[in-house]
């Protein structure tokens, strides 16, 4: 179609002119939505924000359009003011990240050329980009081995996938055994059911992180055969590090093979302070990233990496369109066994524009800010009479923390309390805490408000009227579950305490 039909492209010699001006829309627009949300979630909850969404965004196929400029100022807006925004230091969840402006700026050059990874004829410069990423990436992970290798993916749960299928397609015939800790993400699990394995065996778990000498019991009672274990590098929900050289140790003794989930805790390996915590993490076969994690990157930017680029063999795969054997053979790159996808963005490009903007040094600085602001952010909460830190070392950069009138109550009521904490200030729109059920002190399972802080800028001081925002939540949701109490012991019916499952 042509520029004069009403749909100008992004691409091409006249293309950046009309990104350039919608471009305008797009940022005149972002900046209003969040001065006109006010915070790290918009207010109401649910209904009021699918009201405000549908009103801006509806009816989202009309029978006559409206123009490039209003459908964007509206839906923009929509999404926008609607927003859970990871660049407000209230907004600390998940391992959810502000990016970067100069990704996001790359993550745009990007989706106006539109290369498609999956042969050379797409994406000429965009294969070489990549392909640099990849090695600075493989070399970062495995800077000991002859020849290592990265490949590009959607994230952690694409990661996992891939390194369990190469893993099986090693078997063969197998049947390949999963082995993990009960700390392990459930992408792991779900890659098993995928792939046609057994379930995994689940090893125990100390403080969070897997307890070697069970690894060793379990191991010991597989009986040989085919073994990948599955350790983690930054769990999910308490930030925990496996003891990966202990792990390496045992898997080595018994002919296993390592996998390490590194989604979360990867990034370390970019401060020559942090990176020792990742001790035992080139040992490992295979290494997951996620660099929209502890990166700063637009999602989708996932990594996985292995030791040896013999082991991508079973990716291989020849279709006739994409990589002929004789353009092969001319010397046309072959892109096509470099994903499980076939058509894949350029998501190496706003990796390797980061990377080349700020530097392994750079880099090492964002991630130690965000480490440091989370153990200052721990002091912060042991600070403070009202708030309990669960008992323990911060994990990596995720504090588990409640409030002490929880603690007063029966466990059920008290992590009722907890649990309404949180969602009153989701629904509030004033801050935006995950939550975790995790062993406390005594060895009993509780639930705990969680901050992951990924903020590469965000200063300890800025956090601090989060601490008094839970504590203020608190005090009202103690005081509104006792009277609860009062009303059920009057035979009112009140509802009972929030059930909680691990």
């Amino acid at each position: 179609m042509s520029a004069g039909t009403g749909a100008p492209l992004a691409g091409g010699v006249h293309g950046p002119g009309h990104l350039r001006a919608l471009t305008a829309v797009v940022l005149d627009t972002l900046e209003s939505a969040a001065l006109a949300r006010g915070g790290p979630l918009p207010a109401g909850g649910p209904d009021e924000v699918a009201r405000r969404t549908t009103a801006l965004a509806a009816p989202v196929l009309p029978e006559e359009g409206i123009g490039a400029e209003a459908a964007l100022a509206d839906l923009v807006r929509a999404v926008a003011e609607g927003a859970a925004d990871p660049a407000d230091p209230a907004c600390v969840a998940h391992l959810h990240c502000p990016p970067l402006a100069v990704a996001a700026a790359a993550e745009l050059a990007g989706a106006a050329l539109n290369p498609s990874m999956d042969s050379w004829d797409q994406a000429p410069a965009a294969g070489v980009i990549e392909e640099l990423t990849t090695t600075a990436l493989a070399r970062l992970v495995h800077p000991e081995a002859p020849a290592p290798d990265a490949l590009i993916t959607s994230g952690g749960t694409e990661s996992n996938l891939v390194a369990l299928l190469l893993a099986r397609e090693r078997a063969a015939p197998g049947p390949l055994r999963v082995v993990t800790g009960a700390n392990a993400h459930h992408s792991v699990h779900r890659a098993a059911w995928m792939l046609g394995l057994p379930a995994p065996t689940i090893v125990a778990c100390h403080d969070g992180r897997i307890d070697p000498a069970a690894l060793d019991r379990t191991l010991a009672g597989l009986g040989g055969g085919p073994v990948l274990v599955v350790a983690t590098a930054g769990t999910t929900d308490e930030g925990r590090i496996d003891p990966l050289p202990e792990i390496t140790r045992i898997a080595e003794r018994y002919g296993a093979e390592l996998h390490v989930d590194a989604a979360y805790g990867g990034p370390l390996l970019f401060s020559e302070r942090l990176a020792p915590r990742l001790a035992g993490l080139d040992r490992a076969v295979s290494v997951t990233l996620d660099l929209h994690k502890l990166g700063w990157q637009p999602v989708a930017a996932g990594v996985l990496a292995v030791a040896d680029t013999a082991l991508l063999a079973p990716l291989s795969l020849r279709a006739d369109y994409l990589n002929a054997d004789d353009d092969t053979e001319a010397g046309l790159p072959d892109l096509l066994g470099r994903s499980v996808r076939t058509t894949r963005r350029p998501d190496a490009l706003k990796m390797a524009v980061t990377f080349r903007a700020l530097g392994r040094r750079g880099l090492s600085e964002l991630v130690e800010h965000c480490v440091r602001t989370a153990e200052e952010f721990g002091r912060a909460v042991d600070a403070r009479p009202a708030l309990r830190r669960r008992p323990g070392a911060i994990g990596i950069s995720t504090v588990l923390f409640r409030p002490v009138v929880a603690d007063e109550r029966e466990a059920e009521a008290g992590d009722a309390v907890v649990a309404e904490v949180r969602r009153t200030l989701l629904m509030d729109g004033r801050a935006v805490l995950g939550r975790a059920v995790a062993e406390d002190g005594d060895g009993r399972r509780r639930l705990w408000l969680k901050a992951t802080l990924l903020h590469p800028a965000a200063a300890s001081a800025d956090l601090l009227p989060l601490l008094d925002l839970v504590t203020e939540a608190a005090e009202r949701a103690a005081a509104a579950e006792d009277g609860n109490s009062l009303s059920a012991a009057g035979g009112t019916g009140a509802p009972a305490a929030e059930r909680l499952s691990p």
